[in-house]
This record gives structure tokens, sequence and C-alpha cells, in this order.
């Protein structure tokens, strides 16, 4: 007779990173809620050591685009809970965890899909370049694998309650930041484009989005404390300094 093995908790699994992923965002505030929404955001996976090996990643230039998994890594310490408020529904109606792609999960696992940009070794490190990311800067990366159209774009899947596009909000820049974007354009090429979309996404809270004050928000872009405000639903940017300048995010 075959006796039923009774575990308590299940095994765990172990799963090392592949390296970490270089982006602009620097918090998790203001990051896109979803890929390629920020085609300007531009992303480098710095491999470690062990899987620098360049013959891993032969033929990915023929992929246009790339599936990144990775690690949830400042979120996985305040635990989740089986039930969340997604943005989508204005933070006030709850939905299953896994019926959503909160950070806030079991295993802290997210995925998304980025565009193939360029592999480069540089210092002796191997990077992989990649466009559209929506990953916080220095994310561990866990898997990398091709997207491939046939399997995983399905035209007829229905999007619950995200079936349509987040509204896009104009932005605009005030005198006094006209000048400085500017000046800091000269450091980052991309500055106003990667501006522009991510405030068109309207990155504020939820519980936010239907107000209009004298409220100023900030957040940062690369090592930048980019500031504005909302009057008559658009983004006016007010002010872009150095964090080293201007630190109360």
């Amino acid at each position: 007779m075959t006796e039923s093995l009774t575990m308590s908790q299940p095994p765990s699994i172990n799963v090392c990173p592949l390296g970490i992923i270089r982006t602009p965002y620097q918090q998790k505030f203001a990051i896109p809620r979803q890929p390629n929404l920020v085609d300007a955001a531009r992303g480098e996976i710095i491999f470690d050591k062990g899987f620098d090996d360049p013959n891993m990643l032969r033929g990915i230039e023929q992929f246009s685009h790339l599936w990144l998994l990775f690690h949830f890594h400042q979120t996985i310490d305040q635990g989740w809970s089986p039930m969340v408020r997604p943005p989508r529904l204005g933070g006030n109606k709850k939905q299953g965890v896994l019926a959503t792609r909160s950070t806030f999960r079991p295993n802290g696992i997210g995925m998304s899909v980025v565009k193939y940009d360029a592999v480069e070794r540089k210092h002796g490190r191997l990077s992989l370049f990649v466009t559209g990311v929506d990953l916080l800067d220095e994310t561990p990366i866990i898997d990398i694998k091709p997207y491939v159209p046939w399997a995983d774009s399905i035209p007829q899947a229905s999007g619950g309650f995200a079936a349509e596009p987040p509204a896009i909000m104009q932005v605009y820049f005030t005198a006094q930041s006209m000048p400085q974007l500017t000046h800091w354009q000269g450091h980052y090429p991309q500055l106003r484009t990667l501006i522009e979309q991510v405030l068109a996404q309207d990155p504020r809270p939820a519980y936010k989005a239907k107000q209009e004050s004298e409220h100023e928000y900030g957040m940062s872009l690369f090592d930048l404390n980019i500031r504005w405000r909302v009057d008559n639903h658009a983004n006016y940017v007010t002010n872009i300094t150095h964090n080293k300048e201007h630190k109360d995010c």
C-alpha cells in the first residue's frame, strides 16, 4: 500500500536573477501601469557573472519584442492580499489579486513585453537594451523570452475591466521649466518625450484622477525631479531640477 505524503507547506523554488535592469524610473510613482505606453523609456539589462555569456543571446535580434519576467523587489516585503484595488476601477473596488496585474502578488513576479533594441558588451559587462519599459530601476530580471506574435497575440481576447486603453492627457511646459528642459536635454536627449509620455498617462493615484487643485506633484526620472500641476484636465510641468537641489519628491 502506497502512503500518501502530506506537506504542511509547498516546496520552495529558488530563482537566481540573470541581472538587473537600469531604467529612468527611480520610484514606483509615475511608472506607466503597462509596458509600451512610454516608448521613450529605454532599459539596459546588465547580466551578472555566470549569465553574461553572449551565446545566451545568440539569435535574439530576430525578434522585435521580448517578454521580461522580473521580481517586484521593492514591494515583496510588504506582503500580499487575496483582494486588491486596481487603479483602473478608481481604487475603490476590489478584485482578486490574480485577476489583476497588481505588484502585491504571492510570489512578486511580473511580466512585460518590451521592444528589442540592441546587445552590447561594454566595460566588460554584457548588456541587452530594450525600449518601452515599465520597470523600476535596478529591478531583478528572472528570465527573458522571445515574443511570438502568432502565439502571444490573441485579437479576439476580452480585456475585462481593462478592455480599453487609458485616456491621454495633454502636457505643457511652463515658461520657467523650458530653459531647464533645454539644459537637461543635453544630458538626456529623450527627456522631453519621456516626460510627455509619462504624464500623458496621468500617474496620479486613481482617487485623485478626477480632482484638480493647486497641489503640485513630483516624480524622479533619471537623477531629476520633475514637478507639475493639473489644470483643466491637462498637465503643466513647472520645474525640472537635479535631485540634489530638490529632494522632497
